[in-house]
């Protein structure tokens, strides 16, 4: 209703602010604001081109921020005329720290049955403002994705599970998500559990642990989940950790690394060939 009257009935209104700050807990005063707009959608030809004179679709939104007010620091400042100094303090919105899309927009169309949720912080997702505004359970946070899909591939892949299957993952995975990236899609790039699925399969692992693997995703994600790659992995650096020590290689260069077995002990072994250097100082290797 607040969309479709373009946020004209006050009645509407003021329920929506009341619901909202009767629910939200922000740990201090907060600004609720709400407006509407239109957007004219572009029309996109058979080939691609967009014809931004030739629209005759609308999306019409309404955009909530939730954005925190602040205490300035205290300054200090003279009354002329009491002739004395007092110290002042006032008050700043910050930037939105919560807010919402609706509807979304999928498609280069309105999907008035899904909303963009915005979280500043990942891990505070304000569930009273979920359960007051929406009524519905909202998508696992990315950090809590990539968590779980790295548990599922140490629990099920067991011995499938070594640095190469889980290197070759990673390039996979980044290679999509930089193919999707160029394609300029508007769409986000999502894979089912069955393209997952293929994609460990590609990777190397045994079906009988992408059976396992696909089964406990389906416990966790749902019957018809669709993972986001750019939430599983970390596309921007590839990492190795012991008890010991961390290495962080080019995502673009995980290749360079490999294990072997020398005299029964297990390495990771990293080409040392050209521009070594041990604490900031150039070192030539023996």
């Amino acid at each position: 209703m607040l969309r479709q009257d373009g946020l004209k009935n006050l009645d509407m209104l003021q329920t929506f602010y009341q619901r909202v700050s009767e629910s939200l807990n922000m740990g201090g005063n907060y600004l609720i604001l709400l407006t509407h707009d239109v957007y004219t959608v572009p029309y996109r030809a058979t080939d691609g081109e967009i014809q931004k004179d030739a629209s005759d679709e609308e999306f019409s939104y309404i955009l909530c921020s939730i954005c925190p007010v602040k205490l300035t620091p205290k300054e200090l400042s003279y009354r002329l005329t009491e002739n004395r100094f007092h110290t002042t303090q006032g008050s700043i919105v910050s930037a939105p720290e919560l807010g919402f899309l609706f509807p979304a927009f999928d498609d280069r169309a309105a999907n008035i049955y899904g909303a963009l949720y915005y979280m500043k912080n990942a891990t505070e997702n304000h569930q009273e403002f979920i359960d007051a505004v929406f009524h519905v359970e909202p998508p696992m946070p990315a950090a809590a994705q990539k968590e779980i899909f790295q548990a599922i591939l140490a629990e099920t892949l067991r011995e499938d599970c070594s640095l190469e299957v889980v290197q070759a993952v990673h390039e996979h995975l980044r290679e999509r998500i930089e193919q999707h990236k160029e394609s300029k899609e508007p769409e986000q790039l999502l894979l089912s559990q069955r393209e997952m699925g293929a994609v460990l399969l590609e990777c190397g692992v045994s079906t009988e642990h992408v059976q396992a693997f696909s089964a406990t995703v389906e416990a966790h994600f749902g019957t018809d989940a669709q993972l986001m790659p750019a939430n599983v992995i970390d596309k921007k650096q590839f990492v190795i950790r012991t008890p010991d020590l961390v290495i962080k290689v080019d995502p673009e260069r995980s290749d360079l690394i490999e294990t072997r077995v020398i005299d029964g002990s297990r390495y990771i072994l990293i080409p040392a060939d050209t521009g070594v250097e041990v604490n900031g100082v150039s070192v030539k290797m023996g």
